[in-house]
């Protein structure tokens, strides 16, 4: 510990912040000794989700853009236009709350100008993101890495204010990385990809499984090799694959046809695929009804399972981001506050009606109180509310 730090904790009263250490596990590279199960890596577990599971992709956009896309309650113009623009061409909030999601890291570059000022605020891709730490095991800069190139980031300027924002869910065995929903989910991804693979297959092949040639020769013994070579070939082209489904099939003399059925471990992929797709939509926290998943009778309605996405998922995930931006741009910002104004939200209608009676049926309250308990500030009128 530095004189610097041991000087302040002196000051503070206390002995100084407990060291840390990073955790044996991480989320996104982890092995079980002797497990049949492959070592994590993101890179790969995130192009088999997003980019090529329908289930995960569309869980992960419906909890994005929703919250990309929430109305916020009004607060300073200058911190609003910051995190209600762009970056790199998308939107601030829905890019990261998809890395939340995905990797359980969200890295917020603070761009100034030249006078110290926040001018763009750019969210780091995370899985080129690395804390750098100080000999106490907190972290002092993030190191940035593309291909050859490497940068560092100090985690604050000269003057004090953060360069970086560092937003993580919750990881209980490391003290530096948060972990996603992405490590969770990727081994019902694996099931599902590999469900969607099977039924292809089946449906390539006439969606059964192919039968079995009979080969009656009596005493003349088996097919010669050229002979089965010529069938082989034969039935390739003009029997097997979803369009030649129902073709009569004309056999030689000493050839039998004997059909396969479905075994049930063969029927159960379709139930497994929809076993797994329920897992993914567990994982990132959406009813699987959003999704269009059979089978789930869990709410009565749509517009229930639309309520508890937002109560559960979209509005924990948003309170969390929009309160560690405020919270790191509190010091340019110290009065301004970012909230979802939630009366603007059409899935939570009937819930702040409701909060509105009861609130405006209080009698006991003043107007002030009321205005508190709905989330608004006190009216400006310079009269004491009766």
């Amino acid at each position: 510990m530095s004189f610097l730090q041991n000087l302040t904790a002196a000051f503070k009263g206390g002995a100084g912040r407990v060291p840390l250490a990073r955790g044996f596990a991480s989320p996104w590279i982890f092995a079980d000794a002797g497990s049949p199960r492959a070592p994590f890596a993101y890179d790969g577990a995130v192009r088999r989700a997003f980019l090529e599971n329908p289930v995960a992709q569309r869980a992960v956009r419906l909890v994005a853009e929703g919250i990309g896309q929430a109305p916020l309650q009004q607060s300073d113009p200058d911190l609003m236009r910051l995190v209600s623009a762009t970056s790199a061409g998308q939107s601030l909030l829905e890019t990261l709350c998809s890395q939340m999601l995905l990797h359980g890291n969200g890295y917020v570059q603070i761009m100034k100008d030249a006078e110290g000022l926040p001018a763009e605020l750019y969210a780091l891709r995370p899985e080129r993101v690395s804390v750098i730490l100080g000999s106490d095991g907190w972290p002092q800069a993030y190191g940035y890495r593309v291909g050859e190139q490497a940068i560092t980031i100090p985690l604050t300027g000269e003057d004090g204010t953060p360069n970086i924002i560092h937003l993580k869910g919750f990881h209980p065995v490391d003290d530096h990385y948060g972990a996603g929903c992405l490590s969770a989910a990727d081994q019902a991804v694996a099931i599902h990809n590999a469900a969607s693979v099977w039924n292809r297959a089946l449906l390539e092949n006439a969606a059964r499984p192919s039968g079995a040639l009979i080969y009656d020769g009596g005493e003349a013994g088996g097919l010669t090799g050229e002979q089965f070579d010529r069938l082989k070939d034969e039935l390739s082209r003009a029997f097997a694959g979803n369009a030649n489904a129902g073709r009569p099939m004309l056999l030689e003399g000493g050839l039998r046809w004997q059909s396969m059925s479905l075994t049930p471990a063969d029927m159960d992929f379709a139930s497994l695929q929809a076993a797994a797709a329920r897992d993914i939509a567990l994982a990132f926290g959406v009813p699987p009804m959003l999704l269009g998943l059979p089978g789930d009778a869990t709410y009565a309605n749509y517009r229930e399972a639309n309520r508890a996405l937002w109560r559960l998922t979209l509005l924990p995930m948003a309170n969390k981001l929009l309160s560690g931006l405020g919270e790191a741009m509190a010091g340019w910002f110290p009065d301004a506050a970012l909230a979802i104004d939630l009366d603007r939200i059409p899935a939570l209608a009937e819930d702040r009606q409701q909060l509105w009676s009861q609130v405006t049926a209080a009698d006991f309250l003043s107007a002030d109180e009321k205005r508190a308990m709905l989330g608004l500030a006190p009216a400006q009128t310079g009269v004491e509310n009766k």
